[in-house]
């Protein structure tokens, strides 16, 4: 079963998901693809996600998140297909305002809770523009950032494909292949497993359902002129969850971590202690490979074999692009 996501997580996870999109997302949309409610399918009510909905919209807007509420133009009172989201405009800071050298600090930690490559370009012109205060901060001001992934260059033109029922095409380059292969999908829903955005979809080169991670998809999205039936849609977040944690129920990694580290807070919490160390349920070995290699000395795979090779493998390849790149300079 998956670990229980705290509220204040859930809360994060439903301003990225409001802030990824300009049409805005329907409370079953939410309900079915933000994580901290997709888990909670099954175990709770309908009706006792919907109330969970409405206190995170409205613990959110009581500290000045703008989530703004787009209900049928004919009938401003009727909810029922409301769509919400958070406009990005809401956001734009006055030309006149200053920062302290503290504050800045404070922003800078904020900037770097995200992963820049998964940015939208609205997002890394805003942290250009904290940069560009030319005000360096040089002390820490926590032992570690945290990292998330909001947003992929695919994720825009697939929400819209999900919410239109079109057919799209797209490149997908998997681990170990030379070559991206051309996929043609019906996209069902997007989800967000361990920080990574993944795309639910039929296959219609294979006939099967299918789970694409975003961060593969090489070039665009290509939209297509043929549409599908959007009761295909239905239940499919719930479907690409079951899926997901089907597939880490049968591979899990055992791994010795250093306490008090950045690696101990989060692996911890996606795994269960055992004599030897954590033992962490994964979906993809390439990712939590990624993942590890990124805690560099506070972590030490103790099994399966192919999961610590390719940590090893990782961890040589960036010792070699720092060893090649002192070479020869002063």
């Amino acid at each position: 079963m998956a670990a229980a996501i705290p509220p204040e997580e859930r809360q994060l996870n439903l301003v990225v998901a409001l802030m990824a999109t300009e049409v805005g997302l329907t409370k079953q949309q939410i309900l079915d693809n933000v994580s901290g409610y997709r888990q909670r399918q099954g175990a709770a009510s309908v009706e006792a996600l919907e109330k969970m909905f409405e206190r995170d919209k409205e613990e959110l807007r009581r500290v000045g998140v703008p989530v703004e509420t787009i209900g049928d133009a004919s009938d401003p009172n009727d909810l029922r297909e409301a769509r919400y989201r958070i406009p990005k405009s809401e956001y734009d800071l006055p030309e006149d305002l200053e920062f302290t050298p503290a504050e800045v600090a404070v922003l800078s930690l904020a900037g770097s809770v995200w992963s820049e490559g998964s940015l939208s370009q609205d997002a890394q012109r805003g942290l250009r523009k904290i940069r560009a205060l030319g005000i360096d901060v040089d002390e820490p001001i926590l032992g570690f950032a945290p990292r998330m992934s909001a947003r992929e260059a695919a994720f825009g033109p697939l929400q819209e494909a999900v919410d239109e029922c079109v057919v799209v095409e797209f490149d997908y380059l998997k681990p170990g292949e030379e070559h991206p292969r051309r996929r043609r999908v019906r996209p069902l829903a997007l989800v967000d497993w361990e920080a990574r955005w993944h795309v639910y979809c039929q296959d219609l080169g294979v006939g099967e359902d299918r789970t694409f991670l975003l961060s593969r998809i090489v070039g665009d999205v290509l939209r297509t002129r043929e549409r599908f039936d959007p009761s295909l849609r239905e239940g499919a977040g719930e479907r690409a969850q079951r899926g997901l944690e089907e597939v880490a129920a049968r591979q899990s990694a055992l791994l010795e971590v250093t306490p008090g580290t950045e690696a101990a807070l989060r692996l911890g919490r996606r795994g269960e202690q055992q004599t030897q160390g954590i033992r962490v349920p994964y979906v993809d070995r390439h990712i939590l490979a990624d993942e590890l290699a990124s805690y560099g000395p506070e972590v030490r795979v103790v099994e399966p074999d192919d999961l610590r090779e390719a940590v090893i493998a990782r961890l040589r390849a960036v010792r070699d692009v720092h060893t090649s790149g002192g070479e020869g300079t002063a």
